[in-house]
């Protein structure tokens, strides 16, 4: 039996909250198309994109922690700093 307590649930946030989490983690803001900012980080190919959505939803911001190979753990204990 683990001791470990088992992983939350990811939930929609804001986009100022996911883009504090990124910036913490390295990334930049390369630019802006519209509602959607572009962070980059050096080493990696694909940007982390994210809207200007109040909530940005859980399939964006997974699609994000992938595109920055940012595990679930780490996602969790930036946003923990982030708020």
């Amino acid at each position: 039996m683990s001791c470990r307590s088992p992983m939350p649930k990811l939930r929609p946030i804001h986009y100022k909250t996911l883009v504090r989490l990124f910036e913490l983690e390295g990334f930049r803001q390369r630019r802006q198309e519209g509602d959607h900012l572009i962070l980059g980080k050096p080493g990696l190919r694909r940007p982390v994109v994210i809207p200007k959505y109040r909530d940005v939803p859980v399939f964006i911001i997974k699609n994000n922690l992938r595109a920055a190979g940012m595990r679930r753990e780490r996602y969790f204990e930036l946003l923990r700093r982030c708020k």
